[in-house]
């Protein structure tokens, strides 16, 4: 038997059956995994000298040293199953979700949900924990010690008078309108709830073309709270873009031509096969050799032969700084002239007198497409200093509202008005508001 300390243990005594216990290897055993070796290796040594007769509590499914001991000269008799067991005293019938608390940890758990061997208070307090970052800690439960039956809260799992190999916690369900913590599938559920013939009006008949701004104004949104280092407004804003690309895969779940399985399953892929040096046999040196192996896998699996491809795949829909950016890497990565500083220099002369000459010749079109290749040698500086140029202008942007909220406030408290200072009146507030600003 693996231990005396089960029901069943106190039946064969008294049947007057004899047995022995490995109680032992309990406190010989670093964690369970160890434990189920050890127990392991012992029946199977005692197996050679004669037949064994291992006893477990519960079922063999639910003893992983059992599990690791079936073959062909092993006869089961199944016992219930301590999970079982719970379920029924815990009114649960019909599908439910098991594991054991030495496994919880990593384990895929869905509501209701059996946890049994609870064998003692600082287990208990680790399931408490695990669970609770999952489901909350309100979430019903019912405590089960041997016969006995308690309905408790879940943060009281670790507050009971006693823990055994008969303890069990069950986890009741929870209507969706009633939980606290939620799911990638209660999310799912909610926005089909929404979009369904009895929902919400607005959401029945949103488009993709209708929403498709609001994922551009949502990522900003994001991108501002990341910004403002808020991490509240982080995980409120990454709940909405996650929303938006949730409503898109829906919208086309109903159509019949993907799930959000279906986008799950690719990202990971996608992961995996773009990260050859973790997941296969490339190597990289440092973050920069990282990005070269995605790269390489990248254009592989979009089957781009040429750079042309990688070029032609930048959205149109980025920021033009950005799609101007990221363009101009990927030509250069085909042969295009490298960016430096002094190449900068030269280039921006020749752009810069073109723009000159056309502004001079008042051709609307032309000025506008001589100060585009101004605006793209600037970019090529940005890459030359290795800096995110979209990031620098919003920086920029940012700086200059600051300087100028500060110098209205300046001339403001001065009883003056902002479209009637001298020049160097104007000089003279700005050099204040710019120092305010540093302050």
């Amino acid at each position: 038997m693996n231990t005396a300390f089960q029901p069943a243990a106190e039946d064969l005594k008294e049947a007057g059956i004899a047995f022995e216990t490995l109680d032992l290897l309990y406190k010989k055993s670093r964690n369970y995994d160890t434990l189920s070796k050890n127990i392991a290796r012992e029946v199977k040594r005692r197996a050679k000298e004669g037949d064994v007769c291992y006893c477990v509590y519960g079922a063999v499914t639910e003893d992983r040293a059992a599990q690791s001991l079936l073959g062909k000269n092993t006869v089961v008799i199944e016992g219930v199953g301590k999970a079982a067991s719970a379920a029924a005293k815990a009114g649960l019938f019909g599908k439910f979700t098991s594991v054991s608390a030495y496994e919880l940890e990593g384990a895929k758990l869905a509501l209701p949900l059996v946890i049994y061997d609870i064998a003692d208070r600082q287990l208990a307090g680790d399931v408490k924990l695990l669970l609770a970052e999952k489901f909350g800690d309100e979430a019903p439960c019912a405590y089960i010690d041997g016969q006995t039956l308690k309905k408790i809260p879940l943060y009281e799992a670790d507050r009971q008078k006693s823990y055994g190999a008969s303890c069990a916690l069950v986890v009741y369900d929870t209507p969706l309108l009633e939980k606290k913590r939620f799911d990638l599938d209660d999310f799912l559920a909610i926005l089909r709830l929404l979009r369904a013939p009895d929902g919400c009006p607005w959401d029945r008949v949103q488009t993709h073309e209708s929403i498709r701004i609001n994922c551009i104004e949502e990522a900003y949104e994001l991108v501002d709270a990341i910004d403002k280092g808020d991490p509240e407004k982080m995980r409120e804003e990454a709940g909405d873009v996650l929303m938006q690309a949730a409503f898109h895969t829906l919208m086309e779940e109903e159509k019949g031509n993907f799930t959000m399985t279906d986008v799950l399953s690719e990202v990971c892929l996608k992961l995996i096969s773009r990260h050859t040096h973790v997941f296969g046999k490339d190597r990289a040196q440092g973050a920069d050799g990282a990005l070269s192996v995605w790269e390489k896998n990248k254009m592989t699996e979009k089957h781009q032969t040429t750079f042309s491809d990688a070029v032609n795949d930048v959205p149109e829909g980025f920021p033009a700084l950005l799609r101007a950016q990221k363009i101009a890497k990927r030509m250069e990565k085909g042969g295009w002239d490298k960016a430096t500083v002094e190449n900068f220099e030269r280039k921006f002369r020749e752009e810069y007198a073109e723009f000159k000459s056309a502004l001079a010749a008042g051709d609307k079109g032309h000025i506008s497409e001589e100060l585009g290749d101004v605006l793209f040698c600037t970019v090529e500086l940005g890459r030359a200093a290795g800096v995110d140029c979209e990031q620098a202008l919003l920086d920029t942007v940012k700086k200059c509202a600051a300087r100028y909220n500060a110098y209205e406030a300046l001339v403001l408290a001065d009883g003056k008005d902002v479209n009637a200072l001298s020049d160097e009146e104007k000089d003279a507030y700005y050099r204040r508001a710019k120092d305010a600003a540093r302050t």
